[in-house]
């Protein structure tokens, strides 16, 4: 069967007057078609009768990683089972993530409310957020990342808590490389930053020790510890965020001297940062004027709490080309909230594939 190589897309005629159009971007397949857009699963999962067309069953079901659900509309006389059919499947396909989702350490923001002298510092990688726990990588949520069998090599077989990073700059290079399901030779762009090894009973410093040591001792070639230095209070964490930031890192991590691992957000983890970020879902594109005529001129897109907004700025020429499908949940930074509580000048960052999903919106009942 042919393919639609990385970057490329092609029409296919349809039902309508108009073609679909597939890409594949970075290993992710889409499909202009409803049957693809219309789906509640992630958009690395999704698949139509188009992308079958194309690329076969067979390469399609090994990418979303499940059998053919079938794309032909089910009968009348089914609607109501099929409806109840689907539900099931998602929301057991939810109760699954949420089962072999890491039970990760997660931060809090810092609110200048806490004296951070001689906690320990470090750079906030602006990568991928990954548990290894000791066969495979795992995301936030319970997905899994196709690491080739070369990439871990070397690697413990107790969990580590790290950062699939590609550099300061490549968020979204590493995403595009993390997501994809084929093990390719892209991963030896990244490395698996350590800096935690959650299994191990011990504060915060044995658990460091612990991953350096295995570190140093293995050499394997594509994961390293994450370096800390003691915090010596505010003017050198000020100057430390100024460093970093200067060099396009994203701020500091700060963990608690003697701090234990747990699951959850906990106030033994703080981020630094100039600028603040959220997630928010794409519900729209807004087209481009002027140099932007004919493409995408911003992302419209929905927080959490319902406010909308639009992002324009931070878009590259290739995303505005073919921007994040309507569903797909990005990150972006601000400088701070509105007073209606709209995000002031928004710049999008990139997809993120580790977000926990957005809640469903109650639907309106019909009148009899």
């Amino acid at each position: 069967m042919a393919d639609i190589a990385d970057g490329e897309q092609l029409s296919l005629q349809g039902s309508g007057s108009k073609p679909y159009i597939l890409k594949n971007t970075g290993g992710v397949y889409s499909c202009t078609c409803p049957a693809w857009r219309n789906q509640s699963v992630a958009i690395e999962r999704r698949t139509c009768k188009h992308l079958r067309k194309v690329r076969g069953d067979a390469a399609e079901d090994a990418r979303i990683g499940a059998p053919a659900s079938g794309t032909s509309a089910a009968p009348a006389s089914a609607s109501k089972s099929t409806a109840k059919a689907k539900k099931a499947g998602a929301s057991a396909e939810s109760t699954e993530a949420e089962d072999k989702a890491p039970p990760l350490l997660l931060a809090h923001s810092w609110e200048n409310d806490v004296d951070l002298t001689d906690w320990w510092m470090s750079e906030k990688l602006d990568g991928v957020r990954a548990y290894w726990d000791g066969k495979r990588f795992w995301s936030r949520q319970g997905n899994e990342f196709f690491a080739p069998e070369w990439f871990t090599a070397g690697l413990p077989d107790f969990p580590l808590d790290g950062e699939l990073f590609g550099g300061r700059k490549r968020f979204q290079r590493t995403v595009s490389i993390v997501r994809r399901q084929d093990r390719s030779h892209d991963w030896k762009e990244l490395f698996f930053v350590t800096f935690d090894a959650p299994s191990v009973d011990a504060p915060f410093e044995g658990r460091l020790e612990h991953c350096r040591k295995w570190m140093e001792d293995a050499r394997p070639a594509y994961a390293k510890w994450h370096a800390h230095e003691r915090c010596r209070g505010t003017a050198h964490l000020r100057e430390e965020l100024e460093r970093v930031e200067s060099l396009g890192g994203e701020g500091l991590m700060l963990r608690q001297p003697g701090s234990r691992y747990e699951a959850g957000r906990s106030h033994t983890l703080l981020k630094v940062k100039s600028f603040k970020d959220d997630e928010a879902r794409v519900i729209g594109h807004v087209p481009g004027a002027g140099r932007h005529k004919g493409r995408l001129g911003a992302l419209e897109v929905e927080l959490r709490n319902g406010k909308r907004f639009s992002v324009g700025t931070g878009l590259s020429d290739a995303e505005r080309e073919a921007p994040p499908p309507v569903g797909t949940i990005i990150t972006f930074r601000y400088m701070e909230l509105t007073d209606d509580g709209v995000p002031r000048f928004p710049t999008y960052v990139g997809v993120r594939i580790d977000a926990a999903p957005f809640p469903e919106k109650p639907k309106s009942r019909a009148r009899a």
